[in-house]
């Protein structure tokens, strides 16, 4: 009930928009009653596609595509062979953004693997662009290392003779160099050792990117031998397909990364979806009535007005009473969760979480009993029942 008051307003805002001139739209973007006390963003300084902007009260610098033109690119890296080792989710969404912007690039799996199969399928030709990991890694001087964090830790012996002074190893995950302990990937000599992390799937990168659109990325720097390690992560950033990049550290990256999935971005909503529901059907509501409370208003209305325009944006779109009930109740939530997310944290920052992850993903059977986990989050009444309420959108009824 509560997203139809935001949904119409929303939508309100939005024709108006449409209809304004371009230099009034962003005044015809705001609610009218929303008077908002944040400071502006500023500009601090600015060269062409480099920014420092405010997020909050603190200066970070940011990086944006503008600087990179695909003219540019090319001219960059027209003496490189970007070397892709993985075709998992971010192997395969880098790879094709890579190709599709006329870089060098080839893609390393284990031959005549699932993933070679994919990649075959999706126009990489054996012998061409295609190829082992040690012939790929070989003939790559710029490496994206695109497996696994388990396959990372079990196959750096075989990779590590291949990363030569010289050439770039680049992550996408700080996992494997933070957690050296325990993978025993450690930075070779001699080499430019960089990062860039979507902040997304694979599958979301290779979707913006053919929309025209772009992932956000954070940035790092572990080893610069060559004095351009920076400037070289920040091309690479952009021709994967990223919108904007901001700069981190390979630690810092990674316990947000392993903190935030396990948290708010899958493992906390899945918990409080779960529990919402459960209470809603033991006191007698309806599966697809639970169902819509819970999931559906939050995913199709809800969250998606918070993603365009802030949570206050929502909240002051909303009935009144939903208003106050959220209000009311949101310190109760956080004070209650708040334990909770600083245990996640300290067992992200231990390697507690590292560990056990590594040695559940390396069992062999894996596979096997990950699907036996999706099947049981399947086959569960909350997701059978939003499977029915699914199909009923009217989207998916033409």
């Amino acid at each position: 009930m509560a997203s139809r008051a935001a949904a119409r307003s929303f939508a309100r805002s939005t024709a108006l928009a449409a209809r304004a001139p371009i230099a009034s739209r962003v005044l015809a973007a705001a609610p009218r009653f929303a008077a908002r006390a944040a400071a502006p963003v500023v500009f601090g300084s600015q060269s062409r596609g480099i920014k420092t902007l405010n997020f909050g009260g603190s200066q970070e610098k940011v990086y944006e595509r503008s600087d990179w033109p695909k003219e540019k690119l090319l001219d960059y890296f027209k003496n490189d062979t970007i070397a892709v080792l993985g075709y998992g989710p971010q192997g395969h969404g880098q790879g094709l953004n890579l190709r599709d912007n006329g870089l060098n690039v080839i893609v390393g799996v284990r031959k005549d693997g699932r993933s070679w199969k994919k990649a075959i399928a999706e126009g990489w030709v054996p012998g061409k662009n295609l190829f082992s990991i040690e012939e790929a890694a070989n003939k790559g001087n710029i490496v994206f290392n695109l497996l696994s964090d388990a396959a990372q830790r079990d196959l750096w012996p075989t990779i590590k003779p291949f990363i030569t002074p010289g050439k770039t190893l680049y992550f996408s995950h700080g996992f494997a160099i933070t957690y050296k302990d325990q993978t025993h990937v450690e930075a070779p000599p001699g080499v430019d050792v960089v990062l860039c992390a979507p902040k997304g799937s694979g599958a979301t990168l290779r979707t913006l990117f053919l929309e025209g659109k772009g992932l956000n990325s954070s940035i790092a720097v572990f080893q610069d031998v060559s004095g351009k390690a920076h400037e070289r992560v920040v091309a690479l950033g952009v021709a994967i397909g990223s919108g904007y990049l901001y700069e981190t550290t390979f630690e810092k990256e990674v316990y947000s990364d392993l903190f935030g999935e396990r948290g708010i971005l899958m493992g906390a909503i899945n918990g409080l979806f779960r529990a919402q529901y459960d209470v809603l059907r033991a006191q007698g509501h309806s599966p697809s009535e639970a169902f819509n409370e819970t999931v559906e208003e939050a995913t199709q209305s809800l969250i998606p007005l918070i993603g365009a325009k802030g949570m206050d944006w929502m909240y002051a779109n909303c009935s009144v009473t939903a208003q106050r009930g959220a209000l009311d109740w949101h310190q109760k939530f956080y004070d209650a969760s708040l334990p909770v997310f600083k245990d996640l944290y300290e067992s992200v920052k231990n390697g507690s979480e590292t560990k056990r992850a590594l040695d559940k993903n390396s069992q062999p059977d894996y596979r096997e009993s990950l699907e036996v986990e999706l099947e049981e989050i399947r086959g569960s009444e909350i997701w059978r029942a939003g499977e029915t309420v699914r199909s009923l959108r009217p989207e998916n009824n033409k």
